[in-house]
């Protein structure tokens, strides 16, 4: 049984992602696991009926999952950023993933899912196996 009811799923090679997970460090009960790992794989899976590649972050005490620009909104609020910060974040989420993985040389584009989403059934099923294999602090990017 873990202790997270919250777990963001990220990109682990993305610098902006791997940023918002490091900001959980401060938020209680909520961990970490990169994209490719398989109970991410099998969490996005269930939830959306595909494997979106895009920052997620999962509550199972609220219920909710939010995708793409929620999610990077969630987390500021959560680690108790500024409202001026949560706001600049989520509205320009596509343009600052863009320019830092341009600047990185990360490849790959996230899927253009945005939102909050009802956790599914099938999702709240897999959550457990999600949460157990996350981690409450970033791993460092390989």
């Amino acid at each position: 049984m873990s202790d997270y009811h919250g777990v963001l799923i990220y990109d682990g090679e993305c610098p902006f992602c791997s940023a918002a997970a490091s900001a959980l460090r401060r938020v209680e009960g909520v961990g970490a696991i990169e994209w490719e790992d398989e109970p991410a794989q099998a969490f996005l899976a269930a939830q959306f009926g595909e494997t979106p590649f895009a920052l997620v972050f999962a509550d199972s005490r609220e219920g909710r999952v939010y995708v793409g620009r929620e999610a990077a909104r969630e987390l500021c609020d959560r680690a108790g950023m500024p409202v001026l910060v949560q706001d600049i974040v989520g509205d320009n989420y596509e343009s600052l993933a863009d320019a830092i993985r341009s600047v990185t040389g990360v490849e790959g584009e996230p899927d253009p899912y945005h939102g909050e989403f009802p956790l599914a059934e099938e999702a709240r099923d897999a959550f457990g196996e999600l949460a157990a294999n996350a981690w409450h602090t970033a791993k460092v990017s390989r």
